[in-house]
């Protein structure tokens, strides 16, 4: 599809920028550049992912009658090291570079997360991106969680790591808060893993989902709270308001 196919197909169907964006996960921003001729150059996988949501009339036709192409995981390596992707359900999803601030609240967190695993002894460990997880255990997703917590055994030579972590977590920014507040909070639901955190550096807060329990009901914490690790029975908590004192300067500006 070239631009101004898309351009057309998106009179087509009636939808918005803001739609495209936020059904494709591609940033408003970037979206609003390749339409108005900005970006003169836009990255493969930028198009496809804004093609998947301009082609979902005859991705459904293509869907019935078998022939609808899926990536697989050859198809994920083979990909240049500097474009930083996720394949859900044989889908790729462009990642983009994350915000410092992003990468601050990251840094602070997998501490947090060790010192609290090994203040306790147990078999979990920590582990922060880039970390390849092979969800689903096939060949159509592998994902790479912000941070994640394993209490379980695994192959410490493997690339990736096989199945579903006990705990992940995942940072919101721009370019990735619907999938990871839609789509993965169904994938990691549907594989096992037992919670999930969802951390809104916008909005200051932190949204647990704990899988475990039968009927649960997410429960969201400010930047200020000493929040339970569900997993650890709530024996460990994590001080957010550590990352939050760190992070306070650059709010206040």
């Amino acid at each position: 599809m070239t631009v101004e196919e898309m351009k057309a197909r998106k009179i087509e169907l009636g939808l918005t920028n803001e739609m495209i964006a936020e059904e494709s996960g591609v940033p408003l921003s970037t979206v609003q550049k390749i339409f108005s001729g900005v970006t003169k150059a836009p990255r493969k996988l930028t198009i496809m992912a804004m093609e998947k949501v301009l082609k979902k009339e005859s991705l459904k036709e293509e869907s019935v009658s078998g022939e609808e192409k899926l990536y697989t995981i050859d198809d994920y390596y083979a990909l240049p090291e500097d474009q930083r992707v996720e394949l859900i359900d044989g889908s790729f999803y462009d990642m983009g570079a994350p915000a410092l601030i992003h990468q601050k609240i990251l840094g602070d967190l997998y501490l947090l997360f060790r010192e609290c695993a090994d203040g306790h002894e147990g078999p979990c460990e920590v582990f922060l991106s880039p970390c390849h997880v092979r969800l689903d255990r096939d060949n159509y997703t592998m994902l790479q969680p912000d941070l994640l917590v394993t209490c379980q055994e695994y192959d410490i030579q493997a690339s990736f790591y096989e199945g579903a972590p006990d705990l992940v977590v995942e940072i919101l920014s721009p370019s990735t808060r619907s999938k990871d507040l839609l789509l993965k909070l169904y994938k990691y639901h549907q594989a096992g893993v037992r919670e999930y955190w969802i951390i809104d550096p916008r909005f200051r807060t932190v949204t647990v989902h704990y899988f475990a329990e039968e009927d649960y009901h997410p429960v969201q914490y400010d930047f200020d709270s000493r929040i339970p690790v569900s997993i650890s029975k709530g024996e460990c908590k994590i001080d957010f308001s550590k990352i939050s004192k760190n992070l306070q300067r650059y709010y206040d500006k």
